[in-house]
């Protein structure tokens, strides 16, 4: 893990976002702390792009949902969102617009860590060493970290992509919620967990035009599996 590796963190409460903040510097990490969406946008603007940003969705001034949205229109850089009395479905919105994961409080600092360190590993730069996975009329570079549909590049975030990639190693075959969670996000799946449900529904999506179900399938008790398409589809 390099130690130049840049942390915004975005939390109205001083204690909590020092608190998150130092322990990451201990772990090696380049932190900036904001107070709200304003602080956040200048940092932004005026310093060094971070890698990723830990942001409360419970903020007075600015809701954390307005701020992932405008953080999404300017960079692709990962969120994790930080919940407290945040209900289930603003999380489910935050995840929609662009969030990678979210994490309710209190917390343990080190689960923080994992989560962070997890979601830099998937989102790290294009590698040389990728390869070219095919399968229908998808097509993925695992190096640049691109995806196509036939002629078509389709926009994905790093979670859909190695959604996408787990997806098409496996073509044919269930693939567990579980294990998904695991390959993924790089953690367990927890009790009333449904962020990878989020992330396989945004990516269905942006594969079928909107059309649910065609490319993924959910097999209930199961998991989901992806289906091998091989006609010509421009849309």
């Amino acid at each position: 893990m390099s130690q130049s590796q840049h942390i915004i963190i975005v939390d109205d409460e001083a204690p909590a976002r020092e608190m998150v903040g130092d322990y990451l510097k201990m772990h090696g990490f380049t932190v900036t702390l904001c107070d709200g969406g304003k602080t956040l946008r200048s940092a932004i603007d005026t310093g060094a792009p971070p890698d990723l940003v830990v942001l409360d969705l419970n903020m007075p001034e600015e809701d954390g949902l307005s701020i992932i949205r405008d953080l999404k229109s300017r960079t692709n850089v990962p969120v994790i969102m930080l919940t407290a009395t945040a209900s289930p479905i603003d999380r489910v919105v935050g995840l929609e617009i662009g969030a990678d994961d979210y994490l309710p409080k209190p917390f343990n600092p080190r689960e923080l860590l994992a989560r962070i360190r997890a979601i830099l590993r998937r989102a790290s730069p294009a590698r040389s060493d990728g390869e070219r996975l095919t399968a229908g009329d998808i097509t993925l570079d695992t190096g640049a970290r691109e995806a196509w549909i036939n002629v078509r590049q389709v926009n994905l975030t790093s979670v859909e992509f190695s959604l996408l990639e787990e997806f098409m190693r496996h073509a044919g075959h269930v693939v567990t919620r579980d294990d998904l969670t695991q390959s993924v996000l790089g953690r367990k799946l927890g009790a009333f967990d449904r962020v990878i449900d989020v992330h396989v529904s945004n990516l269905r999506k942006k594969l079928t035009g909107g059309s649910a179900g065609e490319r993924i399938k959910a097999v209930r008790g199961a998991g989901y599996q992806f289906v091998v398409r091989s006609e010509t589809k421009n849309t």
